[in-house]
């Protein structure tokens, strides 16, 4: 077999003091006394799948109980691949290790776990448990209870998973798409942000800014804006003497009226006249003085105009940009440098649309594709399994494989598959969880064993009184089935039919002891006529007829 577990050690687990079992190929039927601690075996199996255990299961007084497993694995691709993304080391030469340990006081209430000697947590270990053994039990919820498990398993019969495989790849060139097209517009912000940029530049550039020009302009500012006090102080001046109303030279021209007035009637007033003359020409000419001297003042304004105007530049950008005008310039050099590489965004958003577009097509038919296949073959997979549970005694069950769309694209493909079961005619098909009989649910997933036997990839199929409420006729196509299985999986069955027990190619018994006034569980290979014993224990007593019975079932299976 590719696949199978070679042994298991349990340790100081509820009745078991020490197991070491070797287990081999094929089918195997394990049986024993109601109450000997078969349910034991089966409870180790699940802690090493990461099933919670309490404290409780330590056997009394033992400080720790322990769980080793060692699969054997011709190939282990997919689960070095699992290890891997748990940082744990691969399989050497296809071996596989398990080992749990369940303390009986402490913090700790889960006990360690380690795969191939790395520690590890209970999901990576119950991951990992997927795909080793599948567990059929009462209570167990079962991989194909899963819808994602039924889709693979439709794929696998129909022989789709290369079809699935385009699909998926598919689906992840969308992704990989869509994130690129989305880390594009993060990264530029979208055409506003590049507006904004192109503004940004345009406005920092404009200003032609040098990093030391601020101290220079307001060192010319301050000298500039004594201008402005020497041209208020001068027109005020001249204001004073020069005004049509009540300036000096108004003054002066009436006095000059009334002294040659004044004259015209004493000629010793004309000396007064002549120095009131000269005064008032020196003071047209001391007025025509302060308008020339603010004329030349008025360039001076200008400057200090401009020294404003750029000063209150500077202090602008420095509030959008800085705060110093180092920042400013530095801001301008690295929003041109980020608007040069998003210069051909519109183009790379463009090409990354229509990829994703592209890509969308794609999934689209892929899906498609996929879809097709599975609907071909769900009606003859739902056929094959009725047949198969038609021999196990529901001869008009009713076993149907529905596909559902879903609204959008997942890791299934455009649809999932549903197997749904109406055990008795008349009866509504139902999903695999609803049904409430354990024996229905068992002979169901043998059934579904049977018929997808090639399909099933799973090394390890455990099943815990697969024959619950079946006997007769009924008893014997089911070891048959189980017989069928163990050709090309390694099967384990814990059972109460002899039927079962004596179709099994290997049958190891669960006993129950008192040694040294302590009770304890052990299990043993039963061979030649220890096994017709066991057998006709199993038929109802020891009798001769029972034993030669139990022999005919043995010699018949083996036929």
């Amino acid at each position: 077999m590719s696949a199978m577990l070679r042994s298991l050690r349990i340790r100081n687990l509820a009745l078991v003091e020490e197991l070491e079992w070797d287990l081999p190929a094929g089918f195997t039927s394990v049986t024993g006394e109601t109450g000997a601690g078969k349910s034991i075996i089966l409870g180790a199996l699940k802690f090493l799948l990461g099933e919670r255990a309490d404290r409780g299961v330590v056997r009394a007084g033992a400080s720790s109980a322990g769980i080793e497993a060692l699969f054997s694995l011709e190939e282990t691709r997919e689960i070095d691949s699992l290890l891997e993304e748990s940082g744990i080391d691969p399989c050497q030469e296809g071996e596989l290790i398990l080992k749990r340990t369940i303390a009986a006081e402490g913090s700790n209430t889960t006990g360690r776990q380690f795969i191939n000697g790395s520690p590890c947590n209970l999901s990576v270990l119950k991951e990992l448990g997927t795909h080793l053994v599948d567990l059929h039990g009462p209570h167990d919820h079962q991989s194909l209870f899963s819808r994602r498990e039924q889709t693979l398993l439709l794929d696998r019969y129909c022989g789709a998973l290369p079809l699935r495989e385009v699909y998926l790849e598919r689906r992840a060139d969308v992704a990989t798409t869509k994130r690129h097209l989305d880390e594009l517009e993060a990264s530029a912000g979208g055409g506003d942000r590049i507006e904004q940029l192109r503004l940004e530049v345009e406005e920092i550039n404009s200003a032609n800014l040098l990093e030391e020009e601020e101290e220079t302009l307001n060192a010319r500012y301050k000298a500039a804006s004594n201008s402005r006090r020497l041209i208020d102080l001068s027109a005020s001046s001249i204001a004073r003497l020069d005004d049509e109303e009540r300036g000096a030279s108004l003054a002066l021209s009436e006095s000059a009226r009334l002294l040659r007035e004044l004259g015209r009637l004493d000629d010793r007033s004309a000396l007064h006249l002549e120095t009131l003359e000269r005064i008032t020409g020196d003071l047209d000419s001391m007025i025509s003085d302060l308008r020339d001297y603010a004329d030349t003042i008025e360039v001076d304004a200008g400057e200090l105009h401009q020294l404003e105007e750029r000063l209150n530049l500077i202090s602008m950008l420095r509030r959008k940009y800085g705060p110093a005008l180092s920042d400013v310039i530095a801001r301008g050099e690295a929003s041109a440098a980020l608007l040069d590489k998003l210069s051909g965004y519109a183009e790379l958003k463009s090409a990354a649309e229509q990829h994703l577009s592209e890509a969308h097509s794609k999934l689209q038919s892929a899906a498609e594709k996929l879809g097709a296949k599975r609907a071909q073959g769900a009606g003859k997979l739902a056929k094959l399994v009725a047949r198969e549970l038609a021999d196990l005694g529901f001869k008009q069950a009713g076993f149907e494989i529905p596909l559902e769309k879903q609204a959008e694209y997942g890791l299934e493909g455009g649809e999932v598959a549903e197997f749904l079961f109406a055990p008795n005619p008349g009866e509504p098909v139902q999903n695999l969880r609803s049904i409430a009989s354990s024996g229905e649910i068992s002979r169901v997933m043998l059934a579904l064993k049977s018929a997808l036997a090639a399909q099933d990839k799973i090394p390890l199929l455990v099943f815990d009184e697969i024959d619950a409420n079946v006997g007769g006729e009924i008893a014997t196509k089911v070891a048959a089935k189980m017989r069928e299985l163990g050709a090309g999986h390694q099967v384990l069955c814990i059972t109460h039919l002899p039927q079962v027990a004596a179709a099994a190619a290997t049958q190891f018994m669960v006993i129950k002891s008192v040694q040294e006034g302590r009770t304890e569980t052990t299990l043993s290979s039963v061979e030649g006529s220890d096994r017709i014993s066991e057998i006709a224990r199993m038929l109802g007593g020891v009798s001769e007829s029972a034993k030669a019975h139990a022999e005919a079932l043995i010699r018949a299976s083996s036929a």
